[in-house]
């Protein structure tokens, strides 16, 4: 939707094409819920071609593969869900619950990741009947745009009321302000103070946590596999996902061998002081702020920045860290092709490291381990305040669910209290439905003389 219309007439239009589907059967839902992700994926490369162009970040070749995955993966999880009328019976509970829309969504996504966010909080909002309003990022407008006319036009067949997935044409903080005060939720997926609004709102909302996800290597991999997965994560569309591998943590004996496997695998090493504090100061300002003129840019137009010769074939800049968390600005998130490396004497200092390091940003989101030893993998699930633990996998493209693990496939991932969020898991369909429970008097049922509920 191009012409610029007050947030009041976009919301109010909502509401009454939202009521149109309302009683749209679970065949019809999936149907117009396929349709978007196809979309999607037909347009994979024209999209990617827009993100390029208007964010100025990230990479093309990967950016067709992220809308490529992401639609394939999403609808794959939710096409043989269950979102209308009765959903589920509990037998032995009595409780039959009913799935019901939520009404009108916002939803905030970011310049970073602008065509497959705004495709995510559609495909849940229609899974559970709703109407959805885009309030992109100013930098990803045309793309915001771009994307919802694509869906809106593949939509026509099915004669679906033509408001019911909008977005605001021409962004601004006071517009999406006034936005989450109109609508029934909200989903806030970018910069910790739209987050913050959004909480603030006086409206249900889901948002985000800052992502810096800690890479421990553990002493039983082969660092030859390992190797690749890390350096792929972190260079993936430049370093912009807030799922990257941040900070390698790897045993003292074992930091020559990964370091030279990381280097095989196109990682510069960055092996000086000089070069060291001039590529700080490149990535962030005095109070620790990322440069917004690094964010997204290549190893080489990092390097470059910085005044450091990196090859133009170079994926990654690996860096040295002798600190952990407030004690080194490195130790934060780096939404660029950067990652450090730290040593590590003992398995519980491996924890002590990225733990310090996630109370410095990042706490609540995710650590990333190359471990086969289950005992280690429960005790940093027991020890670490993150929501997810992903295991020998590439993080950055696989911790928003995959077709081999188990977490739900989305583009917003929950970082719970420890991110000041809602929700600790990744944002599914699930949450844009409300649940009416049907308890009905369970057969045989009840109440157990005081010796048996005291004993």
């Amino acid at each position: 939707m191009m012409i610029d219309i007050s947030i009041s007439e976009l919301v109010n239009n909502a509401r009454l094409a939202q009521k149109e589907i309302e009683n749209f059967t679970q065949e019809q839902v999936d149907a117009i819920v396929k349709v978007v992700a196809k979309t999607i994926f037909d347009n994979a490369e024209a999209l990617a071609k827009i993100a390029v162009e208007e964010t100025g970040m990230g990479v093309y070749e990967h950016k067709v593969a992220k809308n490529l995955g992401k639609a394939r993966i999403i609808w794959n999880s939710l096409k043989s869900k269950k979102s209308v009328g009765v959903i589920e019976e509990d037998l032995e509970s009595g409780i039959i619950k009913v799935a019901k829309p939520m009404g009108v969504i916002g939803a905030l996504t970011p310049c970073t990741n602008p065509i497959v966010t705004p495709m995510c909080n559609i495909m849940f909002a229609l899974k559970g009947r709703n109407a959805i309003i885009i309030a992109p990022h100013p930098r990803a407008k045309k793309c915001a745009s771009y994307t919802l006319e694509l869906i809106n036009e593949n939509l026509k067949k099915f004669n679906l009321p033509k408001n019911l997935i909008q977005t605001i044409s021409e962004p601004s903080v006071e517009l999406t302000n006034e936005l989450m005060k109109s609508v029934d939720v909200i989903v806030a997926t970018g910069g910790m103070g739209m987050v913050k609004a959004a909480y603030s709102s006086g409206k249900p909302s889901y948002g985000v946590g800052a992502g810096n996800v800690q890479c421990i290597i553990d002493r039983d991999v082969n660092f030859a596999e390992a190797a690749p997965k890390i350096i792929t994560g972190r260079a993936f569309d430049n370093g912009i996902i807030c799922s990257g591998e941040q900070m390698v943590i790897v045993h003292n004996d074992d930091y020559d061998n990964v370091v030279n496997e990381l280097v095989k695998n196109k990682a510069y090493f960055v092996n000086n002081e000089d070069d060291k504090n001039r590529l700080k100061k490149v990535l962030f300002d005095k109070d620790g702020v990322m440069n917004r003129e690094a964010v997204g840019k290549s190893a080489a137009a990092i390097g470059k920045l910085a005044g450091i010769g990196v090859p133009d074939d170079v994926s990654v800049i690996l860096v040295p860290v002798d600190a952990r968390g407030k004690e080194d600005v490195l130790c934060k998130e780096k939404m660029c092709p950067v990652i450090g490396i730290v040593r590590y004497k003992s398995f519980e200092e491996a924890l002590d490291i990225a733990e310090a390091n996630l109370e410095y940003e990042g706490k609540g989101h995710s650590v990333a381990i190359h471990s086969n030893n289950k005992n280690n993998l429960i005790k940093a699930g027991e020890r670490l305040p993150v929501s997810r633990l992903l295991v020998n996998q590439i993080c950055a493209t696989m911790n928003g669910g995959s077709f081999v693990n188990g977490l739900a496939a989305t583009t917003t991932l929950g970082c719970g209290s420890w991110g000041n969020n809602s929700i600790s898991e990744n944002l599914d369909y699930k949450h844009f439905i409300n649940i009416t429970r049907i308890a009905s008097v369970i057969d045989g049922a009840a109440q157990p003389p005081d010796d048996v509920i005291w004993g």
